[in-house]
């Protein structure tokens, strides 16, 4: 799996960038970064508009497969994208959470081709750590020990 930019964010808190267990890869929420900053502040709809957004999902889901890429060790592979799960921080008028995470799903499906292929949610909510405006989360199936 190749990816453009091959760094991935450090966690915060108490996170773990990446779970993996049983044959499944649980990918924390990776949020909009560039060069270790939030790119895309705000609610989509209303400070953002919808083709920022959607290059804040891109982020995010590049984000998610840098982590699969650092953390994947000890002969572990990733074999499938199973299910995403969008989050956009939206202004009370927005309803196209799906287009927002259409560009997620593009980069999946663009980078790994049939298994990239995934199911999904978008999921319109009020605010977003460190007031980003879109969040992705994935779980993948995985091969090896």
């Amino acid at each position: 799996m190749t990816t453009a930019n091959k760094t991935a964010s450090a966690p915060s808190g108490y996170v773990t960038p990446l779970v993996v267990h049983e044959g499944f890869a649980y990918v924390s929420g990776q949020l909009p970064r560039k060069d270790g900053q939030i790119a895309y502040h705000g609610k989509v709809g209303a400070d953002v508009d919808l083709e920022s957004a959607r290059e804040a999902a891109r982020l995010c889901a590049q984000a998610c497969l840098n982590v699969l890429n650092r953390e994947l060790t000890e002969g572990r592979r990733l074999q499938r994208i199973l299910k995403i799960t969008g989050f956009v921080a939206s202004g009370p008028d927005f309803t196209a959470h799906g287009r927002v995470i259409d560009a997620a799903s593009e980069v999946f499906i663009e980078s790994l081709g049939q298994a990239g292929r995934h199911a999904r949610s978008a999921i319109g909510v009020a605010q977003l750590p460190h007031g980003a405006c879109v969040e992705i989360e994935v779980v993948a199936a995985v091969t090896g020990p």
